[in-house]
């Protein structure tokens, strides 16, 4: 099972990638932190990146591809299936999975979309970067990350919908109720 968890920056996608590889046993694959890895390992990827990120960009569709084929490819644990955190992040980019995965008989099975409301967004954010010390954790890129959210990346929900593997999730309460919906959607209770 392939599974792509989806939302704004801040709305648990990564909370609740831990709690689907507890249940699911699927690899996690979040390019968030791949990308942050191979920043702080200056390798030529990350310098790439960095130029990206530290403005709140998405990193070029391409080399984004490059790098989830080649943890794929190379990870024996992503053979059984993996949860997508952070991609696709554009309708070209879900394309492009889409032929990788039929390329390889396999395919997305569902789009977890944790659906926040922005203000909470806003405040998850700002409080991780003071736990965390995310760099992009601050008001102006979480800004900036927000809008091009909404202009790049909310489009897939619709192109998901058609696709006929959208599950809509409310990302607001506890995280144990949120997953219970998550769990609910991905076995065919909801």
């Amino acid at each position: 099972m392939n599974l792509v968890i989806f939302g704004a920056p801040g709305s648990g996608k990564g909370t609740q990638s831990d709690k689907l590889i507890e249940k699911y046993g699927l690899h996690h694959i979040s390019t968030g932190e791949v990308l942050r890895d191979h920043i702080a390992r200056k390798t030529p990827i990350g310098q790439i990146a960095k130029t990206y990120i530290s403005q709140g960009q998405l990193i070029p569709d391409s080399l984004m591809i490059r790098i989830l084929e080649e943890i794929i490819d190379n990870e024996p644990k992503a053979k059984d299936g993996v949860i997508l955190d952070g991609f696709p992040r554009t309708i070209p980019q879900a394309e492009a999975l889409k032929r990788f995965f039929e390329k390889r008989g396999q395919e997305v099975h569902h789009v977890i979309g944790l659906e926040v409301p922005e203000d909470e967004l806003i405040e998850r954010m700002i409080l991780r970067g003071k736990q965390t010390g995310r760099a992009d954790d601050n008001l102006e890129t979480i800004k900036n990350r927000l809008q091009v959210y909404h202009d790049s990346t909310r489009p897939l929900r619709d192109y998901y919908i058609k696709e006929g593997k959208y599950r809509p999730i409310n990302g607001t309460g506890s995280i144990d109720d949120i997953f219970k919906e998550v769990a609910k959607a991905i076995d065919g209770e909801a």
